[in-house]
C-alpha cells in the first residue's frame, strides 16, 4: 500500500497544518493527542502500524498544548480532510475535540489515556489498551450522541460537555484534586479531595428546568449529566442516556450534621429521590442562578467560578466512530 505523509511540520500546534488530501480514496485518521498522557513514540509508532495494516493512510499526529488543549488541532484535522478525529487523552481532550466536531458530520474516535475516561466508560470503549481502542475506531460504525451547551455568567461564548457539568461541591473537588495523587491513585484521588471539601456552607440557588417557574433551594452542588456513570463506576444519573435528547439534573442539599448521609441514601439507595437532600430533574434546558459565586466544572475540567449557568441540549449533534461493546 502506498502511504501518504500528512504530518505537519510542527506536530504540537496546528500552525503547520497540511493541505487537504486530493485524488485518494484512502481514509485518513487524525490523532489529537495530549502528550502529557501519551506514552510518546511507542504509541505513535503503534498507531502508524495499525493504520497501515487496516488500510488507512498514515495518521496525522497533532499534539495539544497548554495554550491550545485540542480545539486548534481538531480544526487542523478538519482542514486536512480527516475522515475521523481521534482524541487520545482524558475527558478534557475529548471535550475540546468534540466542541469543534459537533455539527460537522466528521466523527470522533476515542483512545482513552486519562484518569476518568468517563465518556469512554459510558460508551463501553476499551480503556485498558489504547491500540485496541484505536483498532475499534478504525473498524467501527458511526453512532450519534447528544452534546450539551453551557453559558457561564451570560457569556457570549458557549462551551460544550458530553458527560457532566457541575456548580459547587463537585467542581471544587475537580479544582483541588492533587495531580500527583491522580497519577498514583487514579480516580481515588478525587475521593481524597472530596473528603477535604465536605465542610462548607450551602448557597441559595434558583433552578428552572425547561423554562418553568424556578424552585429555590440551599444547595451544595448542582450537577448536570448527559451520561449515567461517573468515577468508580458510580451510576449517579440512573435515567441518563447519552442519546436521549434530555439533560439530567441532580441537586444536592444536605441539611445539618447528618445531611450528607441523606445525600448518600438519595444517590446510592434503592429508592432514589426519596430524600430531602437529593432531587432529580430531567429536561431539555436548565437555568441556575446562585446568590454567591461557586466553582464550575465541565467534564472534570475546572473552568472558573460563576453565579449563573444556562444549559441546553443539542440532540444527536456528534458522531462517534466506535465498535459496539460485547454484551
Amino acid at each position: 500500500m502506498t502511504q501518504q505523509n500528512n504530518e505537519p511540520e510542527n506536530t504540537s500546534a496546528p500552525s503547520g497544518t497540511p493541505a487537504a488530501r486530493t485524488g485518494t480514496n484512502t481514509k485518513l485518521a487524525a490523532v489529537v493527542v495530549n502528550p502529557a498522557k501519551a506514552v510518546g513514540a511507542d504509541l505513535r509508532g503503534a498507531l502508524v502500524r495499525l493504520c497501515e495494516t487496516q488500510g488507512w493512510a498514515e495518521p496525522l499526529w497533532l499534539e495539544t498544548t497548554v495554550e491550545d488543549p485540542g480545539e486548534g488541532q481538531a480544526r487542523a484535522a478538519l482542514d486536512a480532510g480527516a475522515d475521523v478525529v481521534i482524541a487520545a487523552g482524558g475527558d478534557g481532550t475529548v471535550r475540546c475535540v468534540a466542541e469543534v466536531l459537533a455539527g460537522t458530520g466528521v466523527p470522533l474516535g476515542l483512545v482513552p489515556l486519562g484518569t476518568g475516561n468517563l465518556l469512554a466508560r459510558n460508551l463501553g470503549v476499551d480503556i485498558t489498551d489504547p491500540v485496541a481502542a484505536a483498532f475499534d475506531v478504525l473498524n467501527g460504525t458511526e453512532r450519534t450522541v447528544d452534546v450539551v451547551k453551557a453559558k457561564l455568567d451570560h457569556s457570549d461564548d458557549e462551551q460544550v460537555f458530553l458527560v457532566m457539568a457541575g456548580l459547587g461541591y463537585d467542581a471544587a473537588i475537580m479544582a483541588d484534586t492533587v495531580d500527583v495523587l491522580k497519577d498514583r491513585m487514579g480516580w481515588l484521588a478525587y475521593v481524597e479531595a472530596g473528603i477535604r471539601k465536605l465542610p462548607g456552607k450551602p448557597v441559595k440557588a434558583k433552578v428552572s428546568v425547561d423554562g418553568q417557574r424556578p424552585i429555590g433551594r440551599r444547595i451544595r452542588s448542582v450537577m448536570i449529566g448527559n451520561c449515567g456513570r461517573i468515577m468508580g463506576g458510580v451510576e449517579i444519573f440512573p435515567d441518563a442516556k447519552v442519546d436521549d435528547g434530555l439533560l439530567d439534573l441532580l441537586i444536592l442539599s444536605p441539611k445539618g450534621r447528618l445531611g450528607w448521609l441523606g445525600v448518600v441514601a438519595g444517590i446510592f439507595g434503592r429508592r432514589k429521590n426519596e430524600t430531602e437532600s437529593v432531587e432529580y430533574f430531567q429536561g431539555k434546558t436548565a437555568e441556575i442562578t446562585l446568590e454567591h459565586e461557586q466553582e464550575f466544572q465541565l467534564d472534570g475540567d475546572h473552568v472558573g467560578t460563576g453565579k449563573h449557568l444556562a444549559i441546553s441540549i443539542e440532540p444527536n449533534a456528534l458522531k462517534i466512530l466506535m465498535t459496539a461493546p460485547q454484551s
